[in-house]
């Protein structure tokens, strides 16, 4: 039979959760306040199902557009053929982590400061 093209196909190991990081998710993801503007890392958590983005996010960064109740609203850069879309997901904030890729600038604006 040839092989399955569904929306969680080729996932077996992108979403296995760590080694020593299964069971309950940590309650510093829930607790976590995003803003609008904020850069986030999109980091699929296997163990929930709800909200899931998919595959093809996984890993990518992209900018909090939206807030809501359990979710927020993540706009990501996508290559289509030979153009690249900005696509506006929704992604429960299980699935999200602070991202560091402007910590740098953050550092060097805040010793210009002072």
């Amino acid at each position: 039979m040839p092989a399955g093209h569904g929306l969680r196909s080729r996932t077996r190991d992108l979403f296995a959760r760590p080694f020593r990081k299964k069971g309950y998710v940590p309650l510093t993801t829930y607790l976590r306040t995003y803003k609008i503007g904020d850069y986030v890392d999109v980091k699929v958590n296997g163990a929930i199902h709800k909200g899931m983005p998919h595959k093809f996010y996984h890993g990518r960064t992209g900018r909090v557009w939206n807030v809501t109740k359990r979710a927020i609203g993540v706009e990501i850069n996508k290559q289509v053929g030979n153009r690249i879309i900005r696509k506006r997901i929704h992604v429960r904030v299980e699935h999200v982590q602070p991202s560091r890729c402007a910590e740098e600038f953050r550092l060097r604006k805040k010793k210009t400061m002072s």
